[in-house]
């Protein structure tokens, strides 16, 4: 049942590793398959004590729009565990802390064309410090109760796929 690569061609462009498997399917028939190596990334549901979501809405110039979304981004080689992205991401993009953490496990977007795997969190007991932007990030903060994120989600204007993961793991491990 596995796929024999006969040939590999590998080809680094920016922050993308793109590779191209000449490969062999189980039944005989030869197949090229490409697909892009991607950082692991990691993805934050931030929860205030009054139960309100920390959400961003932030350009994104591949599609061209604002986009809402949750804190997220990729796990740094300096990065020991998932769990210190994810802090990292949080302080970074929101100016907060956090004082409790759920594993809400990980998720391949998509295993069809790439690598990458997201690990989700929700954070709690959140705390202000300073939010430290990179100068590629452009996103304003907003606290919406659950009930307009679900009213976003349920509008199709919430289309992050790392959050949309979070949200709902997070609901149905505490439901």
């Amino acid at each position: 049942m596995t796929w024999k690569i006969n040939r590999s061609n590998i080809e680094k462009v920016d922050r993308f590793q793109i590779t191209i498997d000449e490969v062999v399917l189980p039944n005989g028939d030869e197949k090229s398959f490409s697909y892009i190596d991607f950082a692991k990334g990691v993805c934050v549901l931030p929860i205030t004590a009054n139960g309100e979501v920390l959400c961003i809405k932030q350009y994104r110039h591949v599609v061209k729009s604002w986009e809402w979304e949750l804190p997220a981004g990729m796990i740094d080689p300096t990065d020991i565990m998932p769990l210190d992205a994810a802090k990292r991401e949080l302080e970074e993009e929101t100016g907060y802390t956090a004082e409790h953490w759920l594993d809400l496990g990980s998720f391949y977007p998509s295993p069809g064309s790439t690598t990458e795997e997201i690990f989700l969190f929700a954070a709690a007991g959140l705390i202000p410090t300073e939010q430290r932007l990179e100068n590629s990030e452009q996103l304003d903060l907003h606290k919406l109760s659950m009930e307009e994120v679900k009213t976003l989600i349920q509008k199709g204007e919430f289309k992050h796929g790392a959050g949309l993961a979070a949200i709902l793991r997070y609901k149905f491990m505490t439901d």
